[in-house]
């Protein structure tokens, strides 16, 4: 394409048409952002066909690139993944619309009526890696919040977010509501990353979606404010007091299910008062079922764990694991290698419990559940634009609530301040 030799004026004009839809946007009705997300689901389920043919040619190149299965497994899509997200985007569709509720309101002694109110953050860029499926989530809740979004996905998934940013497309124009709202950045040439960071004239925002890699360079580079996505070194730990069953199975699921995913467990530290019986089974149903275990002192496992494999995201069949002396012991650990993602503590312990929960300052904490939960769609958001691990305006599952902020409508009466 003739327009992508210049790949800066290609970002400013995408970035013109965002703020344009994004004034129309933050003014449209309710019904009609429902009408473009439920039109949005229909073109996805039509169109399957055509989107399982995209990535298709996706897989093959994943496969060129020498991606690990838990890579492809988060490339690869089917009709039951399809119709998760025609789900994800009709669930979205019937929530509540934020902009304009109102969060807070008080009357001042000066005769004052003061509201907060949720109004749209503007123009979103959102660049992430991999997985086609948070091309419609992202679109989705971005719509929905009265945002414009411009989206950059990741090189394996370009065909199939090509299909899938289309069917978000023509959802928009069944409704009556702008098709720059949702636009796609059209070509695999990085160049348009380091673009999309410098574009403040025009982006409100910036999230990334994706590995360190990825995210440092933002972190780094980006001009544009930025709701971190960072690492999901996600840790479990089995105290003393743990169910032995629940244990076993929440490890296992969290582990397994979908170790591709940021909400996968990394890394398992067990309580020394039950390292040789409890902590040792857990190990062996670990490497029975696929994984690799890379074992610190005290348990067997795989391999011996070496300094490097903790604090390490391998979104793959491979978890560290390490002997803990106890609940304190967990903690240290976690603060010391954690990214502030997702940790759990299996306990039966009230008090055990509410150390960790209380100590810990991650975005998600859990007990007796397992890591693979920290989603937006099974925290009841419909779906997440990622989770958030900074501190400020955003943290844990970004959805349609998080991407708004808020302005303040004082109304009076002729109301005159003295003194």
């Amino acid at each position: 394409m003739k327009d992508l030799e210049d790949i800066g004026a290609l970002m400013r004009d995408m970035g013109a048409r965002a703020k344009a839809a994004a004034a129309r946007l933050a003014t449209a009705s309710a019904e009609r952002k429902h009408a473009a997300l439920i039109g949005a689901a229909e073109y996805l389920w039509n169109r399957r066909a055509e989107i399982l043919e995209a990535n298709a040619r996706d897989l093959d190149y994943g496969r060129e690139k020498g991606l690990s299965e838990a890579m492809m497994d988060r490339l690869r899509l089917d009709e039951d993944r399809i119709r998760a997200m025609m789900d994800s985007l009709r669930t979205i569709a019937e929530q509540p619309d934020p902009v304009g509720q109102t969060i807070a309101e008080w009357d001042r002694p000066t005769g004052l009526n003061i509201r907060r109110v949720r109004t749209p953050l503007g123009v979103i860029g959102v660049i992430y890696e991999s997985r086609p499926n948070v091309t419609a989530d992202a679109g989705a809740l971005c719509v929905k919040a009265g945002n414009a979004v411009i989206l950059r996905g990741g090189s394996e998934s370009f065909h199939s977010s090509g299909v899938i940013h289309a069917c978000l497309v023509a959802g928009l124009d069944s409704a009556g509501l702008p098709a720059d709202a949702i636009q796609r950045v059209p070509t695999r040439d990085r160049a348009a990353v380091a673009q999309m960071l410098g574009l403040v004239d025009f982006i409100d925002v910036i999230v990334p979606r994706g590995g360190k890699g990825l995210v440092g360079l933002v972190q780094k580079e980006a001009r544009v404010p930025v709701f971190a996505h960072l690492e999901g070194i996600c840790h479990i730990y089995v105290d003393r007091h743990a169910d032995p069953e629940k244990a076993r199975a929440v490890v296992l699921n969290a582990k397994t299910r979908r170790p591709g995913i940021c909400g996968a467990v990394e890394c398992v530290l067990i309580d020394e008062a039950i390292a040789s019986d409890l902590g040792q089974t857990i190990m062996s149903d670990l490497m029975r079922a696929g994984v690799e275990v890379r074992a610190g002192a005290g348990l067997n496992g795989s391999v011996a764990a070496t300094e490097d494999d903790f604090g390490r995201e391998f979104l793959d069949m491979i978890v560290a694991a390490r002997v803990v002396p106890d609940v304190d012991g967990a903690i240290a650990h976690i603060r010391r290698y954690g990214s502030s993602h997702t940790e759990c503590i299996l306990t039966e312990d009230d008090a055990t419990a509410d150390r960790f929960l209380t100590q810990l300052d991650s975005a998600i904490l859990m007990r007796n559940a397992s890591t693979q939960f920290a989603d937006g769609g099974e925290f009841g958001m419909g779906a997440e634009i990622g989770i958030a691990t900074g501190k400020l305006h955003a943290r844990g599952p970004v959805g349609a609530e998080q991407l708004t902020s808020f302005k303040y409508v004082v109304t009076g009466d002729g109301t005159l301040r003295d003194g």
